[in-house]
């Protein structure tokens, strides 16, 4: 149980003070959002103290409420209303993880790194209260009570979970929706330089991989037979929901050219525009030649 005061003070605490969570698995980002954010506790204050624990430094490291003092550094206030609670780091942990999960809006990556902080904090908690059980005894039990509380079935947690494997670049397309959940899950199991491999081929052929091309991948992995070669040959596979491949490859080009240009003549609009321009060049050069 926390050490906590039913009664607890709000204190004003200078914001250079306090550290954020180490890890934090919630991005905190200067958005509209935040600029609404900002615009309200200029307005009207803090409604929701945020919450800290002391250091042993005699300074303090956030709990609850990264976008509140974000809001606040943003704001240009110096001082933010906070509630002080002495908490061991896997109780923070737990905390922290909690409050964020009420969010209405919580990204997969966040999922991710947040199930799987809370569930190491609880088999640690675990390992020290329940000294009849095996260490798999209570791994399970803390997997079903993390299950039971979030609203999420076992599988799907090992699912999200799974998700910390991945290199920053895929796990933000699995942010932005492009890969889904499955196929995510098998790509986790690639080593990182297959996946940075995979990552460059997705974003060349502007495609995704499919469950069944992720599965493919991960066994050609298992059985030592992925290459490069391979990658790019499994997802150089047309697929129904597949676009068609720009002819150009450097994005500041594909950049240039009208959305409304289909991509069988994106180079008949680039040569016509390259044509045009050599001539209205040359009109320059014949008028300075007068």
């Amino acid at each position: 149980m926390m050490n906590i005061e039913n009664e607890e003070k709000v204190v004003q605490v200078p914001i250079n003070q306090i550290r954020d969570f180490p890890d934090h698995p919630y991005k905190v980002k200067d958005d509209e959002s935040m600029n609404e954010l900002v615009e309200s506790v200029m307005q009207r204050g803090l409604i929701q103290p945020i919450i800290i624990r002391p250091t042993e430094d005699g300074k303090y490291e956030m709990v609850s409420g990264h976008r509140r003092k974000r809001a606040f550094e943003i704001a240009g206030i110096e001082k933010i209303p906070a509630k002080v609670k002495e908490m061991t780091r896997d109780e923070a942990i737990l905390a922290m993880v909690d409050s964020n999960l009420q969010r209405e809006i919580i990204l997969p990556s966040e999922k991710a790194f947040a199930y799987k902080m809370r569930l190491e904090a609880m088999n640690r908690q675990g390992m020290r209260t329940d000294k009849t059980s095996t260490p798999s005894e209570s791994k399970f039990r803390t997997n079903e009570q993390l299950a039971e509380e979030v609203g999420e079935s076992r599988e799907q947690i090992r699912r999200y979970i799974r998700l910390t494997n991945l290199i920053p670049d895929l796990l933000e397309l699995v942010d932005e929706g492009r890969i889904a959940m499955r196929p995510a899950v098998e790509i986790s199991y690639l080593p990182e330089e297959a996946q940075e491999q995979l990552y460059e081929t997705i974003d060349y052929n502007d495609a995704t991989p499919s469950h069944y091309q992720a599965i493919r991948l991960r066994k050609f992995h298992s059985d030592g037979k992925l290459t490069s070669e391979v990658i790019e040959a499994i997802m150089s596979e047309e697929k129904p929901n597949q676009k068609e491949k720009s002819p150009f490859r450097d994005k500041r080009i594909v950049g240039l050219i009208p959305k409304n240009i289909p991509v069988e003549g994106q180079c008949d609009y680039v040569l016509k525009a390259l044509d045009f321009y050599n001539r209205y060049q040359q009109r320059i050069r014949n008028s300075r030649d007068r």
